[in-house]
C-alpha cells in the first residue's frame, strides 16, 4: 500500500482534490457561536482571526503522533472539552497529524494512520462537533540543487493519507500543505526561516509564525465553511490574506 501510493500519490490527490465533497450543512443549520479546538498553529489562528464571541482553546503538543495523543490523554481533552461547551457553542474540531508520525520509531504505517483519523473524525463527530481534517503544515526544508530553491515535499504520503481520511469519513478537509508549500516556495527560504521556533526547526513555528499560518488555516477553513465567515466569527487580516494570494513575504 504505502509504495502504491508513493508511486500514484499526485494524480490520485488531484482526483481526490476535484471530487471532494464540502459537508458544512450540520454547521450552516447551527445558531451557536462556534467554538474551536486547534493545534500547533492554533494560538496565532485563535488570537488573530476570531470575531463576534467566537472563542476556542489550542490542544496543540509537541512531538505528538496519532497513537501518542490519545494514549497521553490529549485526545480525551478534546472529546471531554467538546462536551462541555456543545450546548452552548458549536464545536469544530481541527485534527492535524503527519510530522511525527512518519518517523521510523513511531512505527506508524500509513494504512494505519489514515485509520486513526478516521477514528479521530467518528470520535469527534459523536461527541457533538464538526471535525476538520488538515493535511500537514509543509516543513521548511529547501532542496537548492536545481538553482531556484523548492521545498521538499516530504510530507506527500501524509497528505494523501489525510485526504483519503477525509474522503472515507465524509470530514471535511483543508489543504494546508498544497497552500503553505506554494507559499514558502514563493517566498524563498531566507524568508521562510523567520519563522522558525528557533534557527534550527524547520518544523515549529515562532509567534510571526503562528499568526501568519493561523491565518492562512483560518482562509482556508472559511472556503469549506462559508457561513463562518458571512456571520462574522472568523475574519481573516486584509494584508495577511492579500500578501498569501500574491506570494509577498509577510511579518505580523
Amino acid at each position: 500500500m504505502d509504495v502504491i501510493w508513493k508511486a500514484t500519490g499526485v494524480a490520485l490527490l488531484s482526483i481526490l482534490s476535484y471530487v471532494q465533497a464540502y459537508p458544512s450543512s450540520a454547521f450552516a443549520s447551527s445558531h451557536k457561536t462556534p467554538f474551536f479546538c486547534f493545534g500547533g498553529w492554533g494560538d496565532g489562528l485563535l488570537n488573530t482571526t476570531l470575531f463576534k464571541g467566537a472563542s476556542g482553546r489550542n490542544f496543540g503538543h509537541n512531538g505528538a503522533t496519532t497513537v501518542s495523543f490519545r494514549s497521553g490523554g490529549y485526545w480525551d481533552e478534546v472529546l471531554t472539552t467538546v462536551r462541555q461547551v456543545r450546548d452552548d457553542y458549536h464545536p469544530l474540531v481541527t485534527i492535524q497529524f503527519g510530522h511525527n508520525d512518519q518517523k521510523p520509531a513511531a512505527n506508524i504505517s500509513l494504512s494505519q494512520y489514515t485509520r486513526n483519523l478516521e477514528r479521530f473524525v467518528t470520535e469527534a463527530s459523536n461527541a457533538g462537533a464538526t471535525p476538520i481534517l488538515v493535511t500537514p503544515l509543509s516543513r521548511r526544508n529547501y532542496d537548492k540543487s536545481t538553482g531556484t530553491p523548492r521545498i521538499v515535499m516530504s510530507l506527500a504520503n501524509e497528505t494523501l493519507a489525510t485526504i483519503i481520511a477525509a474522503h472515507r469519513s465524509n470530514a471535511a478537509y483543508i489543504d494546508l500543505n498544497k497552500t503553505s508549500t506554494w507559499y514558502l516556495n514563493a517566498i524563498g527560504p531566507e524568508n521562510a526561516f523567520t519563522y522558525n521556533l528557533n534557527p534550527a526547526d524547520y518544523t515549529h513555528l515562532n509567534v510571526p509564525g503562528s499568526i501568519l499560518f493561523g491565518g492562512i488555516v483560518a482562509e482556508l477553513i472559511t472556503q469549506k465553511l462559508g457561513t463562518l465567515e458571512k456571520s462574522g466569527y472568523l475574519r481573516v487580516n486584509d494584508k495577511l490574506k492579500k500578501n498569501v494570494d500574491y506570494g509577498i513575504y509577510y511579518w505580523p
